[in-house]
């Protein structure tokens, strides 16, 4: 279900929450399912269980998880988040140099454009 990359500088728990959160955004979990104990989690992915517990308390501040101590994490009924004034240059950045990235390691701009328009239309009908 998830990978993570213990070379990578993104901190471990940070890519658990972002591969959660892009499975419940597919649809792939809805509200009312578990998710694999913290503890189950961290020995699938051989890490500590801190760090899982950790991307489920992200999830569960973005309002995705419902956690109930002993009984694990709930997906919940996620209403729209609100409109921040941050929002987008929150996310147009870091998608700009990671596009910037990808033409500097000689990707097309026309394979790019073909990924974002496929990423796009895979969203729209519920998957990722």
């Amino acid at each position: 279900m998830l990978r993570i990359d213990l070379a990578s500088r993104v901190p471990v728990y940070e890519q658990i929450a972002s591969g959660l959160r892009a499975e419940l955004v597919a649809g792939r979990f809805g509200p009312g399912d578990k998710l694999p104990t913290v503890r189950a989690l961290a020995i699938d992915l051989g890490v500590h269980h801190n760090t899982v517990a950790e991307a489920y308390r992200e999830l569960a501040g973005e309002g995705w998880l419902e956690l109930k101590r002993h009984r694990g994490a709930t997906v919940q009924e996620r209403r729209a988040a609100p409109n921040s004034s941050e929002g987008p240059e929150k996310f147009t950045r870091p998608l700009r140099e990671l596009l910037a990235k990808a033409l500097a390691q000689g990707l097309s701009r026309k394979s790019l454009i073909r990924e974002l328009i496929d990423s796009v239309r895979r969203l729209e009908e519920g998957g990722l």
